[in-house]
């Protein structure tokens, strides 16, 4: 069993930055590669991005890249997503989540153990 516990989420002018964070406890974090997802209200939850276990690996929805970037310290059983030139539309509840494999994956049914979401609102 893996819990995770997510924050660093809050209010943010459009052009500002947030940084969230994922502590995970319970099994060998390193094992586990990592996801961040989102969820904006009366829509489907939708992947940003993933990191694999070892943290050389990473991938990123084409709606973030080059404004997002994930990151994980295994030292410290924590995964980050940097997030920089936010716009109303990041706004969303962001998920982490782990995956019982070492590579990055993009589908949410590849997650075993979600955290229980932090609150990101981009005001215009």
């Amino acid at each position: 069993q893996v819990h995770l516990v997510e924050s660093g989420g809050g209010l943010v002018q459009a052009g500002g930055s947030l940084r969230l964070s994922c502590a995970a406890s319970g099994r060998a974090f390193s094992n586990f590669a990592m996801g961040w997802f989102r969820q904006a209200p009366g829509k489907e939850r939708e992947f940003v991005t993933t990191i694999g276990s070892s943290g050389r690996s990473t991938h990123y929805a084409d709606s973030v890249k080059g404004r997002f970037t994930i990151s994980r310290d295994n030292a410290k059983n924590t995964a980050y997503l940097q997030m920089n030139s936010l716009k109303p539309e990041d706004t969303a509840v962001y998920y982490c989540a782990a995956a019982s494999t070492p590579y990055t994956r993009t589908a949410g049914d590849a997650y075993d153990y979600w955290g229980q979401g932090t609150q990101v609102t981009v005001s215009s």
